[in-house]
């Protein structure tokens, strides 16, 4: 098999090829874990971007978040780094195959940055899918990143997961003995699906363990982080294109998403009009079904040619 580390990022032929074999893993066990993904040095540098807001931010509160630990978003307003685990071609790769079948295009869900600190008690276990009150077992909605910033084992409370949960979601307590530990190193990348049972583990050690997690969505959910408040035009501009799409500056064909009828994008140009005119973004099977309608039933009936609500 392909290693994602042995192959160029214009090798798009192989590097699909790896991609449908981790989410071929990861459709079968809820989980797929690929170590040393991206160069560790680099993940060095994002923890260490972020341990400034880490020590300004203070302790969560309630019993899913947990008092003894730390979150914050926004990741890429906040490292320079972060575009590049939240544009991973091979992630990416992998996300689209588990969710394209029941999307137009994906969407980045959130961005966190996660401190567990001694003492910090497992969480409660849970299925991220759960936000969003959908039928279960019949789509997946979300799959997760993990990645660690520093060295993720059983003692510094590692995420813990159910493997092939995502096959018992009318459960929400599985045995113990049935869980794993996502030990990793920095570098490495823990995938999983939002309908796979998990939680932070307990923090058993005298260190702090810090992550990133970035997750994406289904294209027509509303995402769990407000991307639109979190980057607003006059920082989303500054995106690439890719990115901005990525984080809703794109509309989910048929014109879901769109700001006076014209995908959100315009609003990243340096002037925006004040009047806009409508267009359209349509599947292409709608655009054959309009047109069929039209040669079938608009013979004669030029009323029927007419737009309007």
């Amino acid at each position: 098999m392909y290693s994602p580390n042995n192959i160029g990022a214009s090798d798009g032929a192989r590097l699909q090829d790896i991609a449908s074999v981790y989410a071929a893993q990861l459709g079968a066990n809820g989980y797929v874990i690929i170590p040393d993904l991206v160069d560790a040095r680099i993940v060095e540098e994002l923890d260490g971007e972020l341990v400034d807001r880490f020590s300004s931010t203070p302790f969560c509160e309630g019993p899913f978040y947990g008092s003894r630990t730390k979150r914050f978003g926004r990741l890429l307003a906040r490292s320079r780094h972060a575009a590049s685990l939240v544009q991973h071609e091979l992630i990416l790769g992998i996300v689209r195959e588990i969710l394209q079948p029941y999307c137009d295009v994906i969407q980045l869900n959130l961005t966190q940055a996660v401190e567990v600190h001694p003492g910090s008690p497992a969480q409660v276990p849970h299925r991220d899918q759960d936000m969003w009150q959908g039928p279960k077992g019949e789509v997946e909605y979300l799959v997760n990143i993990m990645w660690p910033t520093t060295h993720y084992s059983r003692e510094t409370g590692a995420t813990i997961f159910w493997p092939e949960s995502h096959r018992q979601q009318d459960e929400m307590i599985l045995p113990d003995q049935d869980a794993m530990d996502a030990e990793m190193r920095p570098g490495s990348a823990l995938l999983y699906l939002g309908s796979t049972l998990h939680g932070a583990g307990h923090n058993r050690s005298e260190l702090i363990r810090r992550g990133v997690i970035v997750s994406y969505c289904l294209g027509w959910l509303k995402p769990y982080e407000n991307q639109w408040l979190a980057y607003p035009p006059e920082i989303a501009r500054h995106f690439s294109p890719e990115l901005a799409a990525l984080v809703g500056y794109q509309q989910h064909r048929p014109n879901l998403g769109n700001y006076e009828g014209r995908c959100p994008s315009i609003l990243l140009q340096d002037e925006v009009p004040d009047n806009l005119h409508a267009v359209d973004s349509l599947r292409p099977d709608q655009i054959d079904l309009i047109t069929d309608y039209v040669s079938r039933r608009g013979k004669g009936h030029p009323e029927l040619l007419a737009g309007g609500a």
